[in-house]
Parts: structure tokens; sequence; C-alpha cells
């Protein structure tokens, strides 16, 4: 098997069509076609169930997935030890929360960028489920996810200290416990987002059950949800401050014990050498001592 083969498969499972992985591999879609039907043929088995134009992985075509995928760290890998002492270079998949890369990453990533421009950098958005769970399935090198993280296979760099408040529209009274909220709607990310955890934790706390959950794509719609009155949301306070967008909203501060969160920097454990990640990491100790 040729690694060029298992990064096509891989593109094509993760996107779910020729076309797609096609477009995202800049290949025209006959060759992707063809490599996938030459790689089921000399394994012998189908490694996808053909759907119109989706693509929907087999039994068999899950686990090769789990061996290409450790196939391709591994040669990455060899690349990186290869490099040597030269410059980071290469793709950098980064993971990120929505709101840490609204309002953290930009300084970040610039310096990062003026530092090492000779790397391609891929940002990916999500909760901190997802991103940990592509961290670990090495669909990214690495993630920004908010604490605690409980998975010895990961590792943790610190990076952010954030403070979470409740937002209402500008004419809702004080709120002082979930009690002066309740029956509210709740706005919100997608499940596994950990700062949505912590809101439906408060109120499970206060005995007061939400209306219901709504559940958005972007900080802004929930931010613009909430002035309008259709609920209320947990945000980083950070988020507020850099956009501006405080005064459409009524900014209420919460205990500390939900409050406070921090941000760390995961990347696996068992991946000694990645000069573009570590490069990376480094950056934000760079940042706190400027």
């Amino acid at each position: 098997m040729e690694l060029s083969s298992l990064r096509i498969f891989k593109t094509v499972a993760e996107e779910g069509g020729v076309t797609q992985a096609a477009a995202r591999l800049n290949r025209v879609q006959s060759n992707v076609s063809a490599r996938l039907t030459q790689l089921e043929e000399s394994l012998g088995v189908s490694l996808f169930h053909r759907s119109g134009r989706r693509m929907l992985i087999t039994e068999e075509g899950a686990r090769l997935l789990a061996y290409t995928e450790r196939l391709l760290q591994l040669a990455d890998e060899a690349q990186e030890a290869m490099r040597g002492d030269r410059q980071p270079s290469g793709q950098l998949r980064i993971g990120s929360m929505e709101t840490t890369a609204a309002a953290r990453l930009p300084l970040v990533l610039g310096q990062f960028h003026r530092q090492y421009p000779q790397v391609d950098l891929v940002l990916d958005t999500g909760p901190t489920d997802y991103l940990i769970q592509a961290v670990l399935n090495h669909r990214l090198d690495l993630a920004l996810v908010a604490a605690p993280v409980e998975r010895p296979e990961l590792m943790q760099l610190p990076v952010f200290d954030e403070e979470l408040v409740l937002l209402t529209d500008s004419l809702h009274g004080p709120v002082k416990s979930p009690a002066d909220v309740a029956r509210r709607t709740l706005l919100g990310f997608r499940s596994g987002c950990s700062y949505r955890r912590r809101l439906e934790r408060w109120f499970a706390e206060g005995e007061v059950s939400p209306a219901r959950i709504a559940e958005f794509g972007t900080f802004e719609a929930i931010i613009g949800c909430v002035a309008a009155g259709m609920g209320v949301a947990m945000m980083p306070k950070e988020v507020l401050k850099q956009r501006e967008l405080a005064k459409s909203v009524r900014v209420h501060t919460l205990p500390a014990d939900v409050a406070r969160v921090q941000t760390v920097l995961v990347w696996r454990r068992d991946i000694a050498q990645h000069a573009a990640r570590d490069a990376f990491a480094a950056t934000f100790g760079t940042l706190k001592g400027d």
C-alpha cells in the first residue's frame, strides 16, 4: 500500500465523498476514484458503501482507517526527525473553540506566521469534546480546549485564564441565582461544548430547568439572539470586550467556581517530535513574556 493512496482513502472517509475529497486534495475526481478502486482491489474488500455521491465507510474501511491514521502519523514523524534542526515547515492543523479563535488566537497566529511563514496553518473550530477527539484521532495536531481534560494520552499546556459571564437581554433584571432566569431558553453551541455544560450544571445545582436548549454555530448568532430576548447564554468576557458587544446585552457575573475556566493547549503525548507544533506551543510563552 502506498502512503499516497492511504492519504486519499483517509480524505474520502473524512469528507464523505469523492468530489469533496478531490477538491481538498487538489486532484481531479477521476484520479481519486481510480486510486480508491485500486486500493480496494489490492486489499480484496470494499472500503465504502456507495450511496449516490455519498461514501459511507464499511466495517473493513473503518478498520483500515485506524491503521491509516497511525501509519500516516508515523510517516510525518519520520519526516520531522529527518529535518533535524531545520526551521518548522509543512502543515500544522490547529483546533480551537470558536470563542478562543475569535478573541485569543489572532495575536498568536499573527506572531507565529511572521516567525514561521513556511508553515501552512489550517484552523478548525468546534466544541471541546469534538476537538479532543480530533487530536486523539490524528485529525488535528493540537487544539485549544477548556480544562479540565482528563485524558492521559494528551499533553497539556495552560495558556489562558477566562472569566465566563451570563448574558441576558438589556431589559432583564439582575441575576443572582439560576432562579432569576428560570424557564428561559439556554442558547449555546452544540453538544460537547464545555461552556454549555457549565451553564447546564449551574441551572441543575439551582434546581431550575430551562425551557429548552437552542444550538447555534457561531457566537455572534448566540449574542444576537440573546439581545433579541430569545434566551440566556454563557460567554467568555474577553469576547464581549474585544468585539465591543457588551452594549447590546446585559452582562451578569457568575460564582467563581462557574466563571473561572482555564484554556489549555493539548496534543498527543506519543508524538514526541513535531517541529511546527512545538514552535506553536512556544509562541504562547513568548506572548506571556511580552
